[in-house]
């Protein structure tokens, strides 16, 4: 099975669900806790800035979470291509 990194926030009802989406599908998942770990928010920051992927949620005032980054380099923001990938 392959392993997911997930950035997202235990206080984002999208990250949430994700999380228990993956877990019922018996995903392997590194959390990245970005409201509650500075050392995990300041290595996603790098990660956001400068990348196309967040042009929209930029614009929109969002963060841009969840944030997948699969096992093989493949990133999104949507759980259904990691979903697809499994």
């Amino acid at each position: 099975m392959m392993k997911v990194t997930m950035y997202g926030s235990h206080l984002c009802p999208d990250t949430l669900y994700a999380i228990n989406e993956l877990a019922a599908r018996k995903v392997k998942i590194e959390f990245k806790n970005l409201s509650g770990s500075m050392a995990d928010l300041k290595a996603f920051l790098p990660l956001r800035e400068g990348n196309p992927m967040f042009d929209e949620p930029r614009a929109n005032g969002s963060i841009g979470i969840p944030y997948f980054i699969m096992e093989d380099g493949f990133t999104t923001l949507e759980l259904d291509d990691v979903l697809a990938r499994l």
